[in-house]
């Protein structure tokens, strides 16, 4: 399976899961908290990164997962799909990550 058909087949899911009953399902449930409660959830995930960076490669994976996983619930929540942060990659390919971030904190 490709990691576009991975990412596509998650996007569905978290979007069927805005019908779900937060009982019912750990996604809902997060949607049911609100946009405070997924922020700090990926606030917890990035930090179980950080610490996990200088520890092996399966756990750094594993943590790396269930950021991203978070990262893709909040996309959901605000009706935007891995699509939008893959074009923004895409926009961005070719051009110096220094670059990038001095037009985009000129455009602020």
């Amino acid at each position: 399976m490709s990691t576009d058909d991975t990412l596509h087949r998650l996007a569905e899911t978290l979007e069927a899961r805005k019908q779900a009953s937060p009982g019912d399902s750990y996604v809902a449930g997060l949607y049911a908290g609100g946009l405070e409660a997924m922020l700090a959830k990926i606030r917890e995930e990035a930090q179980e990164t950080v610490e996990a960076g200088a520890g092996d490669s399966a756990h750094l994976v594993h943590e790396v997962a269930d950021l991203w996983f978070h990262c893709l619930v909040l996309l959901a929540f605000r009706d935007l799909g891995p699509g939008a942060v893959l074009d923004e990659l895409e926009r961005r390919f070719g051009t110096s990550g220094l670059v990038e971030k001095a037009q985009r904190e000129r455009s602020r």
